[in-house]
């Protein structure tokens, strides 16, 4: 049996918002990832850690869901994103992307990464997880236009997929 892959977020441990991933990062996870953040970077907050100490591997979703948060912050007039613990496959992933250099290289806000908090949920449906998908490639060609060439098919393929299933795209 399989862990079902997690992630926790601690947002009261002062203004960083702490998260860590337990399990792969994949597309299963990325909606609520994606949403989670966006609600913080609303409500104003600006400094995120991921920690990737219990996640061996993330997907390209994955991965453009953390450039997503990285572009956000800097539309919304500035933050810093941590991504903590990176084992030798998620540095050769993320610089793979060359998305790497969104993450703050400052030293974390805390000397330890904090691993309290609640697990983030969030329910999709099969428009919603295309939704997220289709974003967080283009977030990751936003980041790095040469991931243009790695993502065109995939971001076709998933505007036609909405298209046939008649829920469209939002742009």
């Amino acid at each position: 049996m399989s862990v079902q892959p997690t992630i926790f977020a601690d947002t009261e441990s002062g203004p960083t918002v702490w998260i860590r991933v337990e399990g792969k990062g994949t597309f299963q996870n990325s909606a609520g990832l994606k949403d989670f953040s966006r609600r913080m970077i609303d409500g104003g907050r600006r400094d995120f850690v991921v920690d990737l100490v219990h996640c061996p591997s993330m997907d390209s979703t994955f991965m453009g869901t953390l450039a997503g948060i990285a572009l956000r912050l800097r539309e919304a007039g500035g933050g810093r994103l941590w991504v903590a613990n990176r084992n030798e496959k998620n540095v050769e992933l993320l610089s793979g992307l060359g998305i790497d250099s969104f993450f703050s290289t400052d030293p974390l806000p805390c000397p330890e990464v904090r691993i309290n908090g609640n697990a983030i949920h969030h329910a999709t449906d099969k428009a919603t997880t295309r939704e997220v998908m289709r974003e967080a490639h283009e977030d990751a060609v936003r980041a790095n236009p040469e991931n243009a060439a790695h993502f065109k098919a995939v971001i076709e393929h998933l505007n036609d997929s909405a298209h046939r299933d008649g829920g469209g795209t939002s742009k």
